[in-house]
């Protein structure tokens, strides 16, 4: 069987990587991440992979050769940092718009038969539009036909609603198709978090548990604890204040900051912080602050606590002997801004059947 070579930029710690190593068909053979604990933690993950730390606009021709060698490249995956679109200054969107350089540069050198490009769905507006207009005809110059569609990970059976931008480029004609949701209306029913979570530990806040409370009950949990684990690591509460234990207690499932007493109720923050996750739903989008109350949605809905490393890891569908590395921020840090395992699973899977047209 041929196998296809990758090569994982802004690779994180694999979310991306994931889908295409569990593949036959797939070899990644390069990875790059500028940051030194997120590339460790990529490495204890794929120890096989070559892995460089190093800035993208460090990431030379030359280096590139030493590590593939003679080897063909077919394809490249992976996207630029993405959070907070909404936000950025000009100097900040100047700098995000040559990562997006640095990507075509890189792929100018590799010259892949395709590329897998993730982004959040931000990208779409930014600039009016004209930033992800720009992007595209970049791509196109180097003889790309692209493809976009936005994948919404709750519909592969990811307890969270996250929706991702997935551009693919083919050099020739572009046969990718993009997957068909498998959970959803007339499908199976979407993860839940009870679905997801509800095999941890029951914690308190501060408190830490590393046994199992229930068997593999579903599809889900058959796929994160696959890997032989008996203990659930990285599981342990955030310690949080008595005024903070006292709002998420008082919380329904689902309820935020404004149904909160007005007597305990924060002064500030945004209508979706300082709220409860529901337990028969999937979870909202988490980022990294998936431990702090005060910037997002995150409250255990059954625990009333701020989610522990490993519930986060569960929403991104990571696999529970999957390994982070650093500070419990840097792993919050990791999981957040990671693509699902199961998402990328189903876009791999797409690639294995447009390469096979191509023959």
């Amino acid at each position: 069987m041929k196998k296809y070579n990758i090569v994982d930029l802004f690779a994180g710690i694999g979310g991306l990587s994931y889908g295409f190593s569990q593949l036959e068909e797939f070899n990644v053979v390069m990875a790059n991440e500028v940051e030194k604990d997120i590339s460790i933690a990529y490495s204890l993950n794929y120890p096989d992979v070559y892995m460089i730390n190093c800035d993208i606009n460090d990431l030379t021709k030359e280096v590139i050769e030493e590590v593939i060698g003679h080897q063909k490249i077919d394809i490249v995956v992976g996207g630029p940092p993405c959070q907070s679109y909404s936000t950025l200054g000009k100097r900040q969107m100047d700098d995000r718009a040559n990562l997006f350089m640095q990507y075509k540069r890189v792929l100018s050198i590799i010259r892949p038969r395709a590329f897998v490009f993730e982004n959040v769905t931000g990208i779409l507006s930014m600039n009016g539009g004209k930033l992800f207009e720009d992007i595209q005809k970049e791509f196109a110059t180097l003889g790309y036909q692209l493809k976009y569609q936005v994948l919404n990970a709750q519909d592969y059976g990811v307890p969270q609603v996250r929706e991702r931008v997935i551009l693919v480029g083919f050099l020739g004609k572009n046969k990718y198709e993009y997957p068909e949701p498998i959970c959803g209306e007339g499908k199976k029913p979407y993860v839940t978090l009870k679905d997801a979570i509800g095999d941890l530990p029951i914690l308190q806040s501060g408190e830490s548990n590393h046994s199992y409370i229930a068997g593999i009950s579903n599809d889900f949990l058959n796929f994160v604890r696959k890997g032989g684990s008996t203990k659930a690591s990285e599981h342990t509460a955030p310690k949080n204040g008595e005024h903070l234990i006292k709002i998420m207690k008082t919380l329904k499932d689902g309820q935020g900051k404004m149904d909160l007493p007005e007597d305990i109720r924060p002064k500030s923050g945004y209508g979706n912080t300082y709220a409860k996750l529901w337990w028969d739903r999937p979870a909202t989008t988490i980022t990294r602050n998936f431990a702090c109350p005060s910037s997002s949605r995150c409250i255990h809905p059954r625990d009333s606590r701020a989610m522990t490393i490993r519930e986060g890891a569960r929403l991104q569908s990571f696999p529970d002997d999957y390994q982070f590395y650093g500070s419990d921020g840097m792993k919050r840090l990791e999981i957040g801004n990671a693509v699902p395992p199961l998402l990328s699973v189903v876009i791999a899977q797409q690639m294995v059947k447009a390469l096979s047209e191509e023959q």
